[in-house]
């Protein structure tokens, strides 16, 4: 039974830290502040983020060791019993909370749970009770019990190890303990098993604190907003939310359509791939529909009114068999979906020393590229022969070099024998900070000849650290980064500084400035609806954080996505203006030690505000007299006479529109692919587009060969 004075300690908590109050919201911005939306206004910030520093440095030095050290002693497979055993033990709290919240349902799934995985599941080592009844373990904690009370967040802080945790959150951690059988463990032998357990339980964050280091410019904003919303979203029980009933859906054979004001036949190619004989016979022509594409997000802002149906023959050259095509933005997102065996395959935790994953074998070095600022960082992997062919890689916009589809794309190459080089992409915040004072990216030329320049230097740093020259060079880009490919390719032509090279480029925007406005629009059509504006990025985070649960548990090929149009264009939003705010953050030279007013310019910040304020300023110019120079037209001379390049891209890119693929495919002929659906690298994860580009790897070493 709790003591009347531990009672009264919690009441003056309530009192001291205002539990019973929050801070005003408002959206009156180009951009929300998710952490402002969902949990208030951060009162503390300068305290907090001091606090949140020592945070980062205990973990760095105290705490990722001890992790280190103990997922190199325990197997991965001895490290998820374990979280198991600690998981069972915390039943009660679970039990208690939905009990407060009236949630039976909640409470009768928990007890079956408990003693299924107690007796039969030897102490909660084993799931049984998920196997045998499909009942899923809930995340229910006393937080949610006081949120279920409406009691309110309070203030936010960031504590010791804790991290961030509102005054409400502080009052559910210490109910939670007093829940938890473990905390009353008193002999040491018993005391030394809690450590383990905790000690184990806590390695599983190491990911989290490791990705808020390593990819964002300020981690304490980006780990303020995800603490926001997973509160939130536990508090109202999204989390529960199902996405498997959504992933795979009925086949379809014509996209659906609501006006056919405009019919664009592609004809199918002879040297489709065969359908497997398990398929449904699809027709031979794959419709896409004028009014459909625009309300994709393709030519919003150009109406192809000056064209007869017959300018916009498009034809594919690969069909994906049985897409299922949602939405250009919800297709975007099947990106995600791109994997290859054996990358991540380990009997270890990815902490561990004995981890030689292909990913965990990739090193980091680092080159000066200017005098005073800092060494820029870059990931490679050499086959054995130091003289092999190397790839380089150039990701998406904003990417750095952790980006996984660079380590995917690096996989295919080292299996055909080639050594890896992975930069980040030039429009991010670690590039720019090793760049000399005042650079900005955003102009291709310019930004093709400094990335050649740091190629350039990579190479011959590691030529001469391992005393070898590499056979030849292949430089690959998706995105934004394939744009810089081509870019750098062109200037490749006219003046060699890296040597013999081939060149593949996925999905480049022909025009970026087009290609900006469609981000722009599709980042900034949350505030149609602002009134539901809390629930649907709650849900939205919500789904995406059960699909990353369950994604590893699903055997058969995803054919959707759980999203709706309004969802996947919260979640490329965001991802697309967080990218952005990195970049201005690092650009400013903003401290992260102390409150700044950056976020209030950063929120009504867009990529065209961008263009302005960096790019053009104090000129005459305006964004539209970049059109020509920014775009793929300004290299269609080096596009029309170049045999040393390959472009992938699709028929229903979001960021294009079907006129500027014509133009693309008169330039290039067969040296561009095009699919016909897949949107902006949704294709990426798909057999055809992955054979394709293995014949591609493999032509290329025929032929280099040849010319020896």
């Amino acid at each position: 039974m709790i003591k009347k004075g531990f009672v009264i300690f919690l009441l003056l908590l309530c009192f001291v830290f205002n539990i019973y109050t929050k801070g005003d919201c408002a959206l009156d911005t180009k951009y929300p502040d998710y952490a402002q939306e969902f949990i208030g206004e951060d009162k503390h910030e300068n305290l907090n983020r001091k606090m949140f520093n020592f945070n980062l440095g205990l973990n760095k030095y105290f705490l990722r060791p001890v992790h280190v050290l103990w997922s190199s002693i325990m197997p991965e497979y001895c490290m998820d019993r374990i979280r198991g055993i600690s998981n069972n033990i915390e039943y009660p709290i679970r039990l208690v909370s939905s009990l407060i919240q009236k949630d039976f349902e909640t409470s009768k799934n928990e007890t079956v749970r408990f003693f299924t995985n107690t007796i039969l599941g030897l102490g909660g080592m084993f799931d049984p009770a998920k196997r045998l009844f499909d009942i899923e373990q809930s995340k229910e904690n006393m937080e949610q019990a006081l949120a279920g009370c409406n009691m309110k967040a309070g203030s936010l802080f960031v504590l010791p190890v804790l991290s961030f945790v509102t005054a409400r959150g502080i009052l559910g951690k210490i109910l939670d303990t007093a829940l938890n059988p473990g905390c009353y463990i008193a002999t040491p032998v018993l005391a030394i098993v809690k450590a383990g357990l905790t000690l184990n339980k806590s390695a599983y964050s190491q990911p989290l604190w490791q990705m808020f280091e390593s990819t964002y410019a300020d981690p304490y904003e980006v780990a303020k907003k995800a603490y926001a919303l997973d509160t939130y979203i536990k508090c109202l029980n999204l989390d529960r939310v199902d996405v498997k009933k959504d992933l795979n859906v009925k086949k379809q054979n014509v996209t659906p359509v609501e006006d056919k004001k405009e019919v664009i036949r592609v004809q199918k190619p002879e040297n489709v791939l065969p359908k497997p004989a398990n398929v449904v016979k699809t027709e031979v022509y794959s419709e896409v529909v004028g009014a459909d594409v625009l309300k994709g997000g393709a030519n919003i802002d150009e109406i192809l009114k000056d064209f007869t149906t017959e300018d916009f023959k498009l034809g594919a050259d690969v069909f994906l068999i049985d897409y299922n095509p949602q939405h250009p933005v919800i297709d975007s997102m099947r990106t995600a979906l791109f994997n290859l065996p054996g990358v991540d395959e380990s009997i270890w935790n990815e902490l561990s020393i004995w981890n030689r994953s292909f990913s965990k074998r990739i090193k980091t070095s680092t080159v000066s590229v200017a005098d005073g600022r800092e060494e820029y960082s870059y990931r490679y992997i050499l086959q054995k022969d130091k003289n092999a062919p190397v790839v380089i890689v150039y990701p998406s916009i904003g990417e750095g070099i952790m980006s996984y589809h660079s380590v995917l794309l690096g996989k295919l190459f080292y299996d055909k024998g080639y050594s890896v080089i992975i930069q980040g992409s030039h429009f991010q915040w670690e590039f720019v900070k090793s760049m000399p004072e005042g650079y900005k990216p955003g102009l291709p030329v310019k930004d093709a000849e400094s990335l050649r320049n740091l190629t350039a230097k990579i190479l011959e740093s590691l030529g001469e650290k391992y005393g070898c020259v590499f056979s030849h060079k292949v430089l690959i880009g998706t995105s934004f980064g394939a744009l810089a490919t081509l870019f750098v390719a062109e200037k490749e032509s006219r003046y060699s500084m890296l040597g013999d090279a081939y060149y593949i480029a996925i999905c480049p925007p022909i025009d970026l400035i087009f290609a900006m406005k469609q981000i722009d629009k599709n980042s900034e059509d949350w505030n149609k609806s602002p009134d539901e504006f809390k629930e649907k990025v709650a849900l939205t985070a919500a789904k995406v954080q059960k699909l990353l649960d369950v994604k590893e548990s699903i055997t058969e090929e995803i054919n959707s996505l759980p999203f709706s149009e309004d969802e996947a264009k919260l979640i490329t939003g965001f991802i697309m203006h967080q990218k952005l705010s990195d970049l201005v953050y690092t650009m400013e030279n903003v401290p992260k030690s102390k409150k700044s007013d950056i976020y209030d310019r950063l929120n009504n910040m867009n990529y065209q505000n961008y263009t302005q304020k960096y790019l053009l300023s104090g000129l005459n110019d305006n964004v539209e007299d970049l059109s020509y120079e920014v775009s793929l037209h300004s290299i269609a001379d080096f596009l029309a006479y170049s045999q040393d390049y390959k472009i992938y891209h699709s028929l229903n890119d979001y960021l294009t529109n079907t006129n500027q693929l014509r133009k693309l495919k008169d330039y290039t002929g067969k040296r561009t692919v095009l699919f016909d659906n897949g949107a902006h690298l949704g294709f990426l994860y798909r057999k055809e587009f992955i054979d394709d580009l293995n014949e591609t790897i493999t032509s290329i070493l025929v032929k280099k060969l040849a010319t020896r």
